[in-house]
């Protein structure tokens, strides 16, 4: 099952852009320089959620003819991740993917990097105050939409759930307080009977959905806004032999296994290829904004006009019948991963 959301959005405005533009913007084409460099920054370097965005990355680089850079922290640490993104800076590329950790204490380095010449787009994660030029994302309100209905369908209108967070993190804040909210507006018989914060830690979340577990023995659902603390819930859920009815957002090569045997009901996974190669496009744009003349004021106001304030890269729903399709060790065999 899937949800056909991607958003081709930059694809389209940029072959309408250049089809309607001067033939002196035309020309430039969609071709690096030699050596012209891009990089993807994120932090916990070795999630595999990476992975499959960075091969999309990659792609969308080749058949431009661009030398990519996979960068960032292997830390949960949003002071090492910005360490890692100045030591980017340094080698002068010609745009930034970043995914930030945190929201604010992104915005003086992205606005410090585009005054320095280096292009920013945000994915997965945004930083909506800095001036960053465009965010590439599912829609996370959809997914926490989507989750809801699918609880209820599964456990009825009337029950107890759950839910793990990691607060300080845009997409995973919004995953969370979308879904409350849907519930409490549509399904007041659903009580929240458990919320703490995991912050993506497995053995985290196994204390945490254990303690809700033994406060809460008829909890019928938990919600979580990604892998790393379903794979710590699961196992508690599991140990308990409780009946609760697991989703999370993302997917990790272990919760995937789950999934196959049934512990986890389903999981609603980003489309990352699509969030990798849509975000280069983006942020190639950002770094050659003179390839096409639109129809607006930015010559005057002086901003840069490759301005997308979302694009709707969709989201996968996985469950036991199509888990296979995303063994990330099927997906990479033969690939480069560096």
């Amino acid at each position: 099952m899937r949800m056909n959301k991607s958003a081709l959005s930059v694809a389209l405005l940029v072959g309408v852009s250049l089809g309607g533009a001067g033939t002196s913007y035309a020309q430039a084409g969609f071709q690096c320089e030699p050596g012209e460099t891009y990089v993807m920054n994120v932090m916990v370097s070795a999630h595999p959620y990476w992975v499959p965005v960075y091969q999309g990355f990659k792609q969308a680089a080749e058949a431009m003819g661009c030398e990519t850079v996979f960068s960032g922290t292997p830390d949960y640490d949003i002071a090492k991740q910005i360490a890692s993104f100045e030591q980017d800076l340094i080698k002068k590329p010609a745009g930034i993917l970043l995914h930030p950790m945190q929201a604010d204490p992104f915005i003086e380095p992205i606005n410090r990097a585009i005054e320095g010449g280096v292009e920013i787009v945000t994915f997965a994660a945004d930083s909506p105050n800095s001036n960053r030029t465009a965010y590439v994302t599912s829609d996370n309100v959809a997914e926490a939409k989507f989750a809801a209905e699918e609880i209820v369908k599964q456990v009825g209108d009337a029950g107890q759930y759950a839910v793990l967070e990691n607060p300080g993190q845009s997409n995973h804040d919004l995953r969370v307080t979308a879904f409350i909210s849907y519930m409490e507006e549509n399904y007041p018989n659903m009580e929240l009977v458990g919320r703490q914060a995991t912050n993506q830690d497995s053995n985290a979340a196994y204390r945490a959905t254990a303690s809700i577990l033994q406060a809460n023995p008829e909890l019928d659902a938990m919600w979580i806004p990604e892998a790393g603390s379903a794979e710590g819930a699961v196992a508690a859920v599991l140990e308990a032999k409780a009946d609760v009815l697991i989703m999370h957002a993302d997917v990790t090569p272990t919760t995937l296994e789950h999934i196959k045997a049934g512990n986890i009901h389903m999981a609603l996974n980003p489309n990352q290829g699509i969030q990798g190669f849509m975000g280069f496009v983006a942020t190639f744009m950002a770094a050659h904004s003179d390839m096409f003349d639109p129809f607006n004021d930015y010559k005057v106001s002086g901003y840069n006009p490759m301005q997308i304030p979302f694009v709707d890269n969709g989201f996968a729903v996985i469950t036991k019948e199509n888990a296979d399709s995303f063994d990330l060790g099927v997906y990479m065999e033969g690939r480069d991963p560096t």
